[in-house]
């Protein structure tokens, strides 16, 4: 039984027919089925192997070395609080403590009512507004105690809706252009580059030989 809905399950062969080889667009299905869930269920990253022809380890072991795959729950709203040095000096402590206190949790816990995520983050690279946030990877600027319970009032409220989705949803922009390039001559150019390696490695000199 297909875990995928119809829909998603039409665009995941669409992205693997964008690649040469159907395990490259592995990373691209994992974000299209946790913006249909939310995060990557076990059912979702077993139908992901399938569909690139890996096993669902291989699908787990990618997902859990990036950050913005979740292979547990999350909340509707993951809001990122980033503690690098930069932030830090900004009052980012400060900042994640009152996040804390305000949720009613601690970093990296989400709310009864499924709604927020808090989480601790070393960077978020916007470093000209401290203390940065992210909320479902999108930023929303630096932000004080006050700035960020209205923040929570306004994402409880659906008000933020138009420019932060519910989290999974990382593009609203489908892609569907693969390679510009023709995959004859890309299968030209990679043969000739494997030749070329071959020939090199076959006038390397041999290593000198031991005395007896």
């Amino acid at each position: 039984m297909r875990h995928l809905a119809a829909d998603r399950l039409a665009r995941a062969k669409a992205l693997v027919a964008l690649y040469p080889q159907p395990r490259s667009a592995l990373i691209p299905l994992c974000h299209l089925a946790q913006e249909q869930d939310g995060w990557l269920r076990p059912e979702a990253m077993s139908e992901i192997a399938e569909l690139v022809g890996v096993t669902a380890a291989e699908v787990q072991g990618t997902a859990t070395f990036y950050d913005m795959l979740h292979t547990e729950p999350v909340g509707t709203y993951v809001v990122s609080v980033c503690t690098n040095i930069a932030c830090l000096l900004g009052g980012a402590q400060e900042l994640l403590e009152h996040a804390e206190s305000a949720l009613g949790l601690r970093a990296g816990g989400t709310t009864p009512d499924g709604v927020f995520t808090l989480e601790e983050s070393e960077c978020l690279a916007d470093c000209d507004r401290t203390p940065c946030v992210q909320v479902n990877h999108r930023y929303v600027g630096a932000q004080s105690a006050e700035s960020f319970d209205r923040l929570l009032g306004d994402l409880r409220a659906g008000k933020l809706s138009d420019t932060v989705p519910a989290h999974g949803t990382l593009v609203r922009v489908q892609r569907t252009v693969g390679l510009v390039a023709d995959r004859a001559a890309v299968a030209a150019e990679r043969g000739a580059m494997a030749e070329a390696q071959a020939a090199q490695a076959a006038r390397a000199p041999a290593p000198a030989g031991g005395g007896a």
